[in-house]
């Protein structure tokens, strides 16, 4: 038997986003014993496997499922229900690879755990040797665009907000106010339930989300459903023109790579999330199906009048229709607080050791309230919730979420495990260059949408 030595042990709080768990200190382990990362983590609170789908389900169910006949008027009835099912079996992949590639460092580091950012540095300290230096920028580059990602997303969910309780109560008062006012009402609740800190005081907040979330979609599917479907009139394919705005929404919608790593790490079966059928297949094929059919169907019904939200297409003249509407803004509203929890915990942990102790409540209220306002102003000059979806999906989800693990594992397999004729590093090569095409053609066309809007505005004004 070889030396036994004692395995480094990481620290990690509870709260931790990135990694969830802690190796004890007096773990011993052999040199010479073939490393199990599964059979060292020690979890306080794991989820069973049944828990852990769930917690991904409910990642993915939100507001980008009801972006989804948007999606689908800029690509067409056809092109829209095979683009879904590619883009979604993409981002199943990269989620797979990603997550594969964390269980392959951790067994040949010797860590039990590890999350999305550690993998990515502990990728580079222990690959190539050119590339080791960069260890510590990949490292904080999945951290920033960690937040990044978050925050651009929450600027969305202020923006979806403010234009539910714009449609409908202008309509029910009479009011000509612009979205932009109803944007900075918005912020009132917004600055209040970012200030929440533990996640135990966030759960009547989602629990609500979630009932509410379920009653918007059944009204939605009464209303998709309840009268006889035209497809004659809706085209096949739609434009060359729209297709990067079709697959950043849907990136946007169907990607939620922030929460796997936890989600993973938290199992107290790990082993069950990768698989046939595993967690993730059969989250990611439930998420696809469902988008497809609302993106399908809601076109069908809908049409070119499409809009981003499909609950704001709903006829606000029925009291239905608008219980609807204000049930998925109340959701949304909720689910705000553990969506600011998460980029909001990671920029904590990096800055607080700075700050002295007496300092820190002051401190983060000033910087959570900081932001938060920032977040709106944001919001306040995007205020055109289509094209502001397509822009956060094309530059921040397809960047996260399909290039970077494609990078990760590309430099963990480097250069002798690449496959026979080094077939991964070809697919990455062509994954990483659909997320660039998604990322410049969908920013490029996004941003030329916004620039357009503000445009015409500007005519009408004159």
């Amino acid at each position: 038997m070889g030396e036994e030595k004692v395995a480094p042990v990481p620290e990690y709080t509870a709260g931790d986003f990135n990694s969830t768990t802690k190796l004890a200190e007096s773990q011993i382990i052999s040199e010479d014993a073939e490393y199990n990362p599964f059979e060292h983590r020690q979890i306080e609170k794991p989820n069973s496997t049944t828990g852990s789908l769930i917690h991904l389900l409910k990642s993915s169910l939100g507001t980008g499922i009801l972006a989804m006949p948007v999606a689908f008027k800029n690509a067409g009835l056809l092109f829209g229900a095979i683009g879904t099912v590619i883009v979604g079996l993409i981002c199943t992949h990269c989620v797979h690879i990603l997550v594969k590639t964390s269980h392959m460092v951790c067994k040949r580091t010797r860590i039990p755990v590890l999350g999305f950012s550690e993998t990515a540095e502990r990728v580079f300290q222990y690959g190539p040797p050119k590339l080791r230096p960069l260890a510590g920028f990949s490292k904080a580059f999945v951290d920033y665009a960690l937040m990044a990602t978050y925050f651009s997303a929450g600027c969305v969910y202020i923006v979806f907000i403010a234009t539910s309780f714009h449609d409908v109560i202008n309509h029910e008062t009479g009011n000509d106010w612009s979205v932009r006012i109803y944007i900075l009402l918005t912020m009132i609740p917004v600055l209040l339930i970012g200030q929440i800190r533990e996640l135990k005081y966030l759960v009547p907040f989602s629990a609500l989300a979630n009932l509410f979330i379920v009653v918007t979609f059944g009204i939605t599917l009464y209303y998709i459903f309840k009268d006889s479907l035209e497809f004659d009139d809706k085209p096949m394919f739609s434009s060359f023109g729209s297709l990067p705005l079709f697959f950043s929404t849907v990136i946007f919608a169907m990607e939620g790579i922030g929460v796997v790593m936890p989600v993973e790490n938290s199992m107290s079966k790990p082993q069950h999330f990768l698989g046939c059928p595993g967690v993730l297949n059969t989250a990611m094929g439930t998420v696809i199906v469902l988008y497809a059919v609302i993106g399908f169907f809601g076109y069908v019904r809908f049409g070119d009048a499409a809009k981003g939200s499909v609950t704001l297409n709903l006829p606000l003249e029925d009291a239905l229709a608008v219980t609807a509407q204000i049930l998925i803004a109340l959701a949304i509203l909720f689910t705000f607080g553990l969506q600011f929890y998460v980029p909001m915990d990671i920029l904590w942990r990096k800055i607080q050791d700075k700050i002295p102790k007496n300092k820190h409540m002051i401190s983060q209220i000033a910087l959570r309230s900081g932001i938060m306002i920032l977040m709106g102003g944001v919001g306040l000059a995007v205020p055109e919730l289509e094209p502001f979806i397509g822009l956060v999906g094309a530059v921040f989800f397809s960047s996260l979420g399909l290039f970077v693990p494609c990078v990760v594992e590309t430099v963990f397999l480097w250069p002798n495990e690449l496959g026979k004729f080094r077939w991964v590093l070809i697919k990455n090569v062509i994954v990483g260059a659909f997320s660039i095409f998604a990322l410049v053609a969908g920013a490029y066309v996004s941003i030329k949408d916004i620039v357009e809007l503000y445009t015409d505005d500007d005519e009408h004004t004159e």
